[in-house]
């Protein structure tokens, strides 16, 4: 998919120094912070999908823990 994407000057700026200081393209960089954001969204979901399952089990000793 083609897309256009609208940059502050600023942005536009900082974009093209870590391109230049990593040695990659613009494009590049974009696509690896995409890459690493989503894979930060999955790991958290993944984080609360494990929390969901075992805080029930653990919910009385955690009220015991907290007024004690």
């Amino acid at each position: 998919m083609a897309m256009t994407l609208r940059l502050s000057d600023e942005e536009s700026e900082q974009l093209a120094a870590l391109a230049a200081a990593e040695g990659r393209s613009s494009e590049e960089i974009l696509r690896l912070a995409l890459a690493e954001r989503w894979s930060k969204l999955h790991k958290q979901q993944q984080i609360g999908d494990v929390l969901e399952r075992i805080l029930p089990r653990y919910q009385g000793l955690l009220e015991r823990l907290g007024t004690g």
